[in-house]
């Protein structure tokens, strides 16, 4: 029997069974023990957007821990991978006069950023503003201060309120959340955290006209906008983020995963210059906020790389192609009996929706019936299909996933 623990793992289930064992990756491929090729639909967990078996970010990761693997970034210190990459980061967003502040990951991004804004709030003596809005069907990560807020109510079970004064709108209707704003009022509302495109939750695309709409309300009643970009950033919708996509102008961008493509765990918070001026502007402020690997240098030694791949081999522009290709290939789906919806068309990623109303033990035995064949995913909330694979996917790929899934289906 493993010690292992395994993160969302059914450990009962899987001592039963036992681990299923990736070995190794090539591509949008992986491979188990046994040498068996797996097409990853997931991209490991929606991060690997380079591909598996890039030698450069592993070089250049090497190379970095040679000179000096990492060290702290508190107070004055820095490494230089650590402030080229900020550099870089704030160029790319589309965030006014951008400040980087760096993570370990995503959850420790949300948390960030819900941080921020509340210190934000108290240091512009508003403290009374302390009312976070967030959309059912979010996630926002798996420490405690996005547990609190999330939209997934699963994920929420069994835990005391772990953060207090958090409200939740239904996640396409933007008068629900003007209609929040004005019952709890605009002067208690610190912010309101949106992704672009609901990931976990079970890949939710909403409207270019909902994003514009909330985005409006949030400036009109002065709230905090937080493009919750974990998922979404670094091309997954077929710009740098989706916040330029569809013209956003947030405050703060939340980053992680296609950072590095998964290389190596970091994390960023991109944060517009209104917010961090209480902080920048003179000696004395201190936001007593970070982490041990915040800013590691061999981390942003691995993301400097994967940025230089996706601008070289121009990924993000194939992604907008692979876009359209993705959706032709997927929603011929929505006639099989087992499948309800298919979730697509902005950005490459998409949900298939099983039929679990009629068949709840159907989601299970779909996700090994697709080991079979030769495909690797994971099943979102609400009982879906995760396709989210990495850039370098083919046309052809994406044809054998879903004659995969039919198979699968039929077989059903």
């Amino acid at each position: 029997m493993s010690s292992y623990w395994h993160p969302f793992g059914d450990m009962g289930a899987v001592t039963a069974s036992g681990p299923f064992v990736i070995d190794r990756g090539e591509g949008a491929y992986v491979f188990d023990e046994d040498g068996r090729r797996y097409y990853d639909a997931a991209a490991g967990l929606w991060y690997c957007n380079v591909g598996y078996g890039r030698d450069e970010i592993a070089d250049a990761a090497a190379k970095q821990m040679r000179k000096l693997s990492a060290y702290s970034n508190f107070g004055d210190f820095a490494t230089r991978p650590t402030l080229d990459l900020a550099e870089r980061l704030a160029e790319l967003a589309p965030v006014e006069d951008a400040k980087v502040f760096f993570t370990s990951g995503g959850s420790d991004s949300v948390d960030t950023a819900a941080k921020l804004v509340l210190r934000y709030w108290s240091e512009q003596s508003r403290p009374e503003r302390d009312v976070i809005i967030v959309r059912d069907r979010a996630y926002h990560g798996m420490h405690a201060g996005g547990t609190g807020l999330a939209g997934i109510p699963d994920n929420r079970a069994g835990y005391p309120q772990l953060i207090n004064n958090v409200e939740r709108v239904a996640h396409d209707d933007a008068k629900a959340l003007e209609d929040t704003i004005e019952r709890v009022g605009a002067d208690r509302v610190a912010a309101f955290f949106c992704e672009p495109v609901i990931g976990a939750g079970g890949v939710h695309p909403v409207p270019a006209a909902y994003l514009t709409e909330v985005r409006e309300i949030c400036r009109r009643n002065g709230v905090i906008f937080v493009a919750d970009e974990v998922i979404c950033g670094f091309g997954r919708l077929g710009e740098w983020f989706a916040s330029t996509r569809f013209d956003l102008d947030p405050d703060i961008i939340t980053c992680a995963k296609g950072l590095t493509s998964g290389y190596l765990p970091m994390g960023a918070v991109i944060i517009a210059s209104r917010l961090a001026e209480p902080f920048f502007r003179a000696p004395g402020v201190m936001w007593r906020h970070g982490y041990t690997y915040s800013g590691h240098a061999t981390a942003a030694a691995a993301a400097m790389a994967n940025l230089d791949i996706l601008e070289r081999e121009r990924l993000i522009p194939r992604v907008r192609e692979l876009e359209g290709t993705l959706a032709d290939t997927l929603r011929p789906l929505t006639e099989h009996t087992l499948v309800s919806e298919v979730r697509c068309g902005t950005g490459f990623l998409a949900a298939i929706q099983l039929d679990v109303t009629a068949r709840p033990d159907l989601p299970g035995g779909i996700l090994g019936g697709l080991r079979k064949a030769g495909v690797v995913t994971r099943l979102l909330a609400g009982g879906a299909l995760q396709v989210s694979p990495s850039f370098v996917s083919t046309d052809a790929d994406l044809k054998s996933l879903a004659d995969a899934v039919i198979e699968v289906l039929d077989a059903a």
